[in-house]
């Protein structure tokens, strides 16, 4: 069995795959795009190796902040991980729809793409395009380098995309919006408690030019703070407000994309919402 934990940012994705994944006997992949990066700690709030408790993980920390590592990579050390598993249950937790939908469903990648720079186009201009390629698409529509990177792209996603693994459940968890930004919040200012500038300031010194540390939100947002463009409130208003819009652009993936079976998260008694999980995933072996 595959599990799929999905949900937006701050919802208890972590701790519900941890236990499932010693409910299940399961290691657990990450389907996260920025936790792949080796120091983007603080910011994308990856899982700590006391918060794994001795549980296997996959696709964490696999690449410097030099690197590039996109879509079709991640596609393919899922389907390695997925073949050594075969027969297992495996679990896959993460907020980047994207990611989890290329890796189990028929989605198709060519090598060739084109070479257009698209220097006369205003970014509103860009996202339009981007969204009539893809309307459930998660990209900022101030990510001017990756909307150009995917109108290039020659991505090729099934009319009718297909799960190519049988026994796939997709559990989502959600709350109510007042309650999400909420959490949102507290967990930015967490963030800046925690030392994220210093985190930011340390990365950036050495890789100034490093995409992904200029683009993933919390990151990008502290550059601008450490360079003088903004103050540091400021910059934690940036990180709450994009993490806001992040999270309506996950909700509109998952439901559109995926066949979630959602789960209202009582944060009160996590324990609870655990236990829920778990008699759903009971039932559906039946």
């Amino acid at each position: 069995m595959i599990v799929v934990i999905v949900g937006p940012t701050g919802v208890g994705k972590t701790k519900m795959s941890i236990e499932l994944a010693k409910f299940l006997d399961a290691p657990v992949i990450n389907a996260d795009a920025v936790q792949v990066y080796k120091g983007l700690d603080i910011g994308s709030a990856k899982v700590t190796k006391d918060e794994m408790d001795e549980v296997k993980h996959y696709l964490i920390d696999i690449k410097d902040i030099d690197e590039e590592y996109n879509v079709k990579e991640y596609q393919n050390d899922v389907r390695k991980i997925l073949e050594e598993y075969k027969n297992k249950n495996v679990i896959i937790c993460g907020g980047t729809g994207l990611y989890i939908s290329a890796a189990l469903m028929d989605y198709r990648f060519y090598e060739d793409e084109n070479n257009e720079t698209y220097e006369g186009y205003s970014n509103e201009e860009l996202y339009e395009m981007v969204l009539k390629k893809d309307k459930f698409s998660q990209i900022d529509k101030n990510n001017r380098i990756r909307m150009v990177r995917f109108l290039n792209k020659k991505m090729v996603d099934v009319v009718e995309p297909k799960l190519l693994y049988p026994n796939v459940l997709f559990i989502g968890l959600t709350t109510s919006r007042d309650k999400l930004y909420q959490r949102i919040n507290e967990r930015v200012d967490k963030m800046f408690n925690d030392g994220l500038a210093k985190e930011v300031k340390y990365l950036y010194a050495k890789n100034p030019n490093s995409l992904i540390l200029n683009r993933a939100i919390g990151y990008k947002e502290v550059i601008s703070y450490l360079n003088g463009e903004i103050y540091e409130e400021e910059a934690k208003d940036l990180i709450k407000k994009n993490s806001r819009h992040y999270a309506k652009r996950q909700y509109t993936w998952f439901n559109n994309k995926m066949n979630v079976k959602w789960f209202d998260v009582d944060f009160n008694n996590f324990d609870k919402t655990i236990e829920n999980v778990k008699s759903y995933i009971d039932s559906c072996n039946k």
